[in-house]
């Protein structure tokens, strides 16, 4: 394994990149790739606002937009004991109505996003941000939140895709009972389906099936439209008084079932999480434009039908809508639909997992760009294959979307938490908002975010435990890699031979000197690296230009081509080149030696040999890192991806030097 980049660099790079925040206030509305950054291209984001709008139709809000498939039915499940009176349909709706105003509306687009980091969001983006905190306590208190909301939203990547296919599949059933048994085989062929069209892309799936979604949306919104014009007293539910008069009669019962009703904003969280891809406004507008109506008239329309019919439509008062020859068209667009529901969470675990490389948290991964303009499209193919399985065992596993929904809701809710705490951080620290202010805000998103929360514990037994277990196993694996890598730096680090030292050596040893370049990678950018003296000590011989390179990750998604790197003559043939890449970017190390020409440094990239440190790691070392931790380290460093291949270097050009290190 080569060096990594410093796995301290998201907090300690050196402060030569702009903070990637004001020092006072909220940070102006960045302008990410999908929304045009300078005056000069504002005509041209303009007239391409409709179309990313649209785009994020397809991709952002599938998850949010297909819990109509389940989300109600959910609540008037007879488990609940909740009878399908008129009141009670009423205070129903209005918890429904309220909790996408208050959790979509009032905190992801109205607080959440404006907590960008460049134009990036998530809740690795967040944690970054947290970095010009200083606080002692916060700042180890930070990283544990995020690596366990980090954790849920892979376990949410997992389930979305499943219970959105089985949602909608199941109307099968409805139309044919006799194919009961064929929703989970079908359910699965969709999914193999879902996961291998992932190579082309965020931005062409986006492009190719964001019709599709403005189809469902509207076709969801009329068939609610109809049902609302038989029985125009649902519209009432559209007063918060309904909910309150709902808790005031049912007490324990009304708070348990918020456990169903958080269904409906399933998906809220891919909101701040693909803000990269397609930028801030496009986001707002589609939801404004069209989601939020379409869910709401539909919802509506679903409790009309459950008013008119009864008992007859819980059974799934979405297809209740659509009776007779319209129930198969709604089945295809429903199914359509589902499909698209999970590409948000998707490309959602792509971004997160390159951040969490970047920032050291995760082994090296093969990242596909999918896009040649957008930096923000990438592939994962490790993290897709490996969604694929575990949504196929909970497909198969749970068989119905009304098993699953008990594993899905702790997922949602604990990423929610974790993001509304640290956004305290941001508040606070950041922007530096009184302590009142940020309290009051935090305060209330917790206080929503609690009541989903604790609601959904109840269900731990019932499949809630999923999640869970998926992530713990992510936090597990984040924590350990990111401890064994310091670990790790400090051996390195005790080991260096300060410059002026080795210069001198250099100097009065006479050491044969050959022509061409090595460039030595290093994790840090100080003194001489291990991989230079063992090459030193083993070979003696020493290129005619030594070029030291450090590469380090630092808290914004990215820095500017051409102005992210610094180079030093040391003397004596040897210079250095510090490069400093965001957190959503990927290094390319020949691109980078071939513009540091204006510097001052000629690299003849033919004539250029690349020395890389494989380090063996053995658990005897006397490191208070629990064995198990430092075995599990060693496992997951042996399987990253080689530092090669990561860094675009030719594979018959490198030279690697092994060392033995104990954890």
């Amino acid at each position: 394994m080569a060096l990594d980049p410093p796995p301290r660099s998201a907090a300690g790079a050196p402060p030569a990149v702009p903070d990637p925040v004001p020092d006072t206030g909220p940070p102006r509305p960045a302008a990410p790739a999908a929304a045009g950054a300078t005056p000069a291209e504002a005509p041209a984001a303009e007239s391409r606002l409709p179309a990313l709008a649209l785009a994020a139709v397809g991709v952002v809000y599938g998850d949010i937009g297909t819990s109509p498939l389940y989300a109600l039915r959910e609540c008037f499940d007879p488990s609940h004991g909740v009878a399908l009176g008129v009141a009670n349909v009423l205070g129903v709706l209005s918890l429904v109505v309220w909790s996408l105003v208050l959790v979509v509306c009032v905190k992801y687009l109205g607080f959440i996003m404006r907590a960008d980091n460049r134009g990036e969001g998530g809740i690795l983006a967040l944690l970054a941000l947290q970095s010009r905190i200083r606080r002692p306590g916060w700042r180890r208190l930070a990283p544990v939140l995020a690596l366990c909301g980090a954790g849920l939203l892979y376990g949410d990547g997992a389930i979305t895709p499943v219970i959105s296919i089985l949602g909608a599949v199941e109307g099968i059933e409805i139309a044919t009972p006799a194919l009961r048994g064929a929703i989970v085989p079908i359910t699965v062929v969709l999914l193999v389906a879902l996961f291998a069209v992932q190579r082309y892309g965020t931005g062409r799936i986006g492009a190719v099936f964001g019709w599709v979604m403005g189809v469902w949306f509207l076709a969801i919104g009329a068939a609610g439209a109809l049902a609302i014009a038989r029985e125009p007293r649902v519209l009432e539910a559209l007063s918060p008084l309904h909910a309150v008069r709902f808790f005031a009669e049912h007490g324990a019962t009304a708070f348990l079932l918020l456990a169903s009703v958080v269904l409906v904003v399933t998906g809220s969280e891919a909101i701040y999480t693909d803000m990269g891809h397609f930028g801030r406004r496009p986001i707002r507008l589609a939801w404004y434009g069209l989601v939020l109506p379409a869910l709401v008239l539909n919802y509506l329309g679903q409790g009309a039908v459950l008013i008119e019919r009864g008992a007859a439509a819980v059974g799934n008062p979405f297809y209740a809508l659509a009776p007779g020859r319209w129930l198969y068209p709604m089945l295809v667009l429903a199914t359509l639909a589902a499909i698209l529901a999970s590409q948000a969470l998707i490309s959602g675990a792509y971004s997160l997992t390159r951040s969490a490389v970047q920032l050291g948290f995760f082994p090296r991964v093969r990242i596909v760009h999918t896009s040649g303009e957008a930096e923000g499209q990438i592939y994962l193919p490790e993290i897709n294959w490996a969604l694929l399985a575990a949504a196929l065992a909970l497909a198969i596993g749970f068989g119905s979307s009304r098993e699953l929904a008990s594993a899905y809701g702790i997922a949602v809710t604990g990423t929610m938490t974790a993001t509304s705490v640290l956004f305290f951080g941001v508040a606070r620290g950041v922007w530096r908002w009184s302590l009142l202010a940020a309290v009051v805000v935090a305060a209330g998103f917790l206080t929503v975010d609690l009541a989903f929360l604790t609601a959904n514990l109840t269900k731990l037994a019932r499949g809630g435990w999923v999640p869970i277990a998926i992530a713990a196993v992510a936090f597990t694996v984040m924590s350990t890699f990111r401890q064994g890598r310091e670990l790790v730096s400090r051996y390195f680090a005790s080991g260096r031979v300060p410059v002026d030292l080795f210069l001198e050596d250099v100097r009065t040893s006479r050491l044969p000197r050959v022509p061409g370049t090595a460039v030595f990678m290093t994790s840090t950018p100080d003194g001489i690296p291990a991989v230079l003296l063992h090459h030193v000590k083993h070979n003696k011989v020493l290129h005619e230009q030594v070029v030291l390179l450090s590469i380090a990750t630092v808290p914004v998604p990215s820095v500017p081509f051409g102005r992210n790197f610094e180079v030093e003559e040391l003397g004596e043939g040897l210079w250095r080149v510090v490069a400093r890449y965001g957190f959503m970017q990927t290094p390319h190390v020949p691109r980078l030696l071939a513009v540091c020409l204006a510097q001052g440094l000629a690299v003849d990239l033919d004539d250029t040999s690349y020395f890389l440190g494989r380090e063996t790691l053995l658990t005897s070392g006397s490191s208070r890192m629990p064995r198990w931790r430092k075995a599990l380290f060693a496992f997951l460093s042996r399987n990253a991806r080689s530092a090669t291949a990561f860094y675009g270097l030719p594979p018959n050009r490198v030279v690697e030097l092994g060392a033995q290190i104990e954890l």
